[in-house]
């Protein structure tokens, strides 16, 4: 299965989120919160496991005055 994975940077570290789940991880680099995520996601797959799969649609948009 593949999942998405959104990435901010907090400060000094990085916050990895997957969308299509709810999970959040962290790491000190871009791979290590990736990594954390999906070794998180998998947890909770395992507890929580996904009842369809739906897709999930990624998109931006632009607001003029930010």
């Amino acid at each position: 299965m593949y999942f998405s994975a959104i990435i901010h940077k907090e400060e000094e570290i990085y916050v990895a989120e997957c969308p299509e789940v709810g999970t959040v991880s962290q790491g000190l680099t871009i791979d290590e919160a990736v990594e954390n995520l999906k070794e998180a996601t998998e947890l909770y797959l395992e507890e929580f496991p996904l009842e369809s799969k739906s897709k999930t649609y990624l998109t931006s948009f632009e607001l003029e005055n930010a």
